[in-house]
């Protein structure tokens, strides 16, 4: 175990699982800002010099590292138990879905955790009904609710919906990647709206809610109003920030299911989500009237979102300062053609 000792204004003592990922990131860096006593789970395999830097970034705000993996279930809850920790937040990728049942028995038999949040971070995947293989890792995620359900454990469950970024249906998750350079891919007509939220809001929220009696036992939906765009919407916005058109490529439904099928792992999960969420509008044919439904922005109404037009500023700020994202213009208009996508994290939703 590493890292300074926690803050002395003493919050609940949080303990989050992931922290290294895309999402896990954003909420460590919002519990230290909070000021809550943060202990960070990582895997021994990831203290390499992928990952230092940012290991010890996080320490010298205040965290805590704890080497261990979830599968370690005496390990899980004897960190629980010595720690006093009070919340455990999750946020493994689709791969470690099913682990977070061994870590709700350790919550359970440590006795010292009053609210438990599993990776979730996109969908109500009670509403959301994707074709395969994205409906193998929604049923992971139903039974790992039923499951804490069950064990009486104090939950909350986030659905922030999607990453305030362009959604690519064919890269493993669009939050680092830039909007297109050289062509938009629209799906279907392109009028399916969604919601698009920022990594530092879902974060921020995610910590505002793990105190609040409000959100005990409940759905918390993150639903900003001015989030609420379609693609077509999306590459009006990005052309704003270029200067220039782009052509549109249409993605039909069957182009969707058809990468689906292809059953390569991650990239079909994207396109199966990615047609739930564009063709389905998962993400707006309901409504909150469920008991357990809670909005964010009900809670939080003096907390503002960031927008998309601010996030697309971020990507063009990046890529005017790191010459590396794009290549020289290759054709005649002077559009700038994108190096290829880099690798990126296994996406959450």
């Amino acid at each position: 175990m590493n890292g300074h000792s926690p803050n002395a204004w003493e919050g609940s003592r949080v303990m989050i699982v992931g922290s290294m990922g895309f999402i896990g990131g954003f909420i460590a860096e919002a519990s230290l800002e909070c000021g809550h006593p943060t202990y960070l789970l990582i895997r021994p395999e990831l203290a390499s010099l992928s990952k230092a830097s940012t290991i010890k970034s996080l320490q010298d705000r205040g965290a805590t590292t704890i080497y261990g993996s979830i599968k370690d279930q005496d390990l899980m809850e004897k960190v629980i138990r010595e720690h006093k920790i009070e919340i455990v937040i999750s946020a493994v990728g689709g791969a470690s879905i099913a682990d977070q049942v061994k870590l709700v028995n350790a919550i359970k038999a440590a006795g010292t955790v009053k609210r438990f949040l599993p990776s979730e971070f996109g969908h109500d995947i009670d509403r959301a009904d994707p074709v395969e293989p994205g409906l193998t890792m929604y049923k992971e995620k139903r039974q790992v609710r039923r499951y804490i359900e069950e064990a009486g454990i104090p939950y909350t469950y986030i659905c922030c919906n999607s990453i305030a970024a362009w959604p690519y249906h064919d890269n493993t998750h669009p939050a680092d990647v830039p909007p297109p350079l050289d062509r938009f891919q629209i799906y279907g007509d392109g009028t399916v709206k969604a919601y698009f939220v920022a990594g530092s809001d879902i974060g921020k929220f995610t910590i505002k809610s793990i105190d609040d009696n409000r959100t005990l036992n409940k759905t918390v939906h993150f639903r900003p109003p001015s989030n609420l765009l379609s693609t077509n919407e999306l590459a009006s916005l990005w052309e704003e920030k270029l200067g220039y058109k782009l052509p549109r490529v249409t993605i039909t439904e069957d182009d969707l299911l058809a990468a689906a099928r292809e059953m390569r792992i991650p990239q079909s999960i994207v396109a199966a989500i990615t047609h739930d969420i564009f063709i389905n509008s998962c993400q707006t044919n309901y409504s909150m009237d469920q008991p357990n439904d809670v909005d964010v922005c009900s809670l939080y109404p003096e907390l503002p979102f960031r927008t998309v037009d601010e996030c697309f500023n971020d990507f063009a700020v990046k890529m005017i300062s790191n010459p590396k994202l794009v290549n020289k213009p290759a054709n005649k208009n002077g559009t700038m053609m994108p190096n290829p996508k880099p690798e990126a994290l296994f996406i959450t939703a």
